[in-house]
């Protein structure tokens, strides 16, 4: 007997969903409604962590589910505190604002900027942007986005944006110059959505260079790279510089969601009360969830997990695929990792579901890559295994 193919017929038509409903899962392994188990290369698109059902994050969560889950910011959420600490010591900054979403932190942070150009008295503040980029689909972060399919239908778009490409700080000053409106700098480490695009260290340290002379924002998007997936807290780490601001979200509840905006000593007091807010940001069951995935992460050395198994898995992807007519490279870094096509992709997404994996496709044809932290060597080989056929057989008949 057939089983029913799920539908969602009285949810919006927001997503072009596989025909699969998932159930549970364990570790790396999730199962669908039908009993069928995948492993999972994708972790809800880079927010689950410490995987599925972990033993020591479940039993914290029921603990706060019991306790409190939500309180509201008239006052003081012990939680918000201890996680604002951690994150503080892990960057090198100085505060944090809590909210609910990557999207939420990233619109934080365009407030922040544009603030910062008012108080200077900037009457219309520009922040630069990168092609290719994305920051969420609310209509300034859409603008914020470097992605015309996206934004399409969507306009007026928000003004105050300037756009330029990646990794090339000739352009990046060619097109600021003579601008006295220039607030920030705004762009992710490794672009996610985008492609898997990193910013090279050169690059990196140039941009803190000339925001520090031209005294901009630096806001580095952390939200997809960061929390550990390179092998250090924040992917910008690898350069050795610290942002003035860094949206962060996906990975820090390890499921539960939860944002934040991390600010360093130009930023942190640029919001007063009443300046922003938010009702469900910092509550009490999703600070937790934050707290006790740092705790975790630390006790069972993922950053190192994430560095060694990632480089595992970039290297054994390379191998079995780099010689194939039609592949272009492996990139990224750590449990980051992006394998680029010469042509779009999208059905592997499909066929590695079929397959008993679960991955996504960004950007037409790069297959992307973002499992759980826990990940094992193994299981590292059980995703080669299944993914490189997949793709020898994409690349042999297309």
């Amino acid at each position: 007997m057939t089983s029913p193919v799920p539908s969602s017929p009285h949810t919006m038509n927001t997503y072009g969903r596989l025909p699969v409903a998932m159930s549970h899962g364990k570790g790396l392994r999730v199962w669908d409604t039908n009993g069928k188990c995948y492993l999972d290369g994708l972790a809800g698109i880079a927010v689950n962590t410490l995987g599925h059902g972990h033993p020591k994050l479940v039993p914290a969560l029921q603990d706060q589910v019991a306790r409190m889950i939500h309180c509201c910011n008239y006052y003081h959420v012990p939680d918000q505190e201890r996680l604002a600490a951690k994150l503080v010591e892990l960057s090198g900054m100085t505060n944090v604002f809590f909210c609910s979403t990557g999207l939420e932190a990233n619109e934080a942070a365009l407030k922040l900027a544009r603030k910062f150009g008012h108080d200077k008295g900037i009457d219309k503040p520009v922040i630069v942007v990168y092609e290719k980029s994305f920051h969420g689909r609310s209509i300034a972060t859409l603008s914020a986005t470097g992605n015309e399919k996206i934004q399409k239908g969507f306009g007026p778009l928000v003004e105050g944006f300037l756009r330029v490409p990646l990794n090339d700080i000739e352009a990046l000053k060619k097109a600021t110059h003579g601008n006295p409106n220039v607030v920030a700098v705004f762009f992710e480490t490794i672009q996610g959505e985008g492609g898997i695009n990193p910013m090279r260290t050169d690059y990196l340290k140039e941009v803190r260079a000339l925001c520090d002379q031209q005294d901009w924002l630096m806001m580095i998007d952390e939200v997809q790279c960061g929390m550990g997936r390179t092998g250090k807290w924040f992917a910008h780490q690898w350069a050795g510089i610290v942002p003035d601001v860094m949206p962060l979200a996906k990975g820090l509840g390890s499921g539960v969601p939860i944002g934040a905006v991390v600010a360093g000593p130009k930023a942190a007091q640029i919001f007063q009360p009443g300046n922003h807010g938010t009702t469900f940001g910092g509550n009490p069951l999703a600070t937790r969830a934050g707290v006790e995935t740092l705790r975790i992460m630390e006790e069972d050395g993922l950053l190192e997990n994430a560095a060694r198994v990632g480089e595992h898995l970039r290297a054994a992807l390379h191998r079995e695929l780099h010689k194939l007519p039609g592949f272009v490279e492996v990139r990224g870094q750590g449990l980051m990792l992006g394998i680029e096509l010469d042509r779009p992709c999208g059905v592997i997404m499909n066929q590695a579901l079929e397959a008993g994996l679960l991955l996504s496709v960004t950007a037409d044809s790069v297959i992307r890559l973002v499992p759980p932290l826990i990940i094992t060597v193994e299981e590292a080989d059980e995703i080669v295994a299944i993914l490189a056929p997949i793709v020898k057989k994409f690349l042999a008949s297309a």
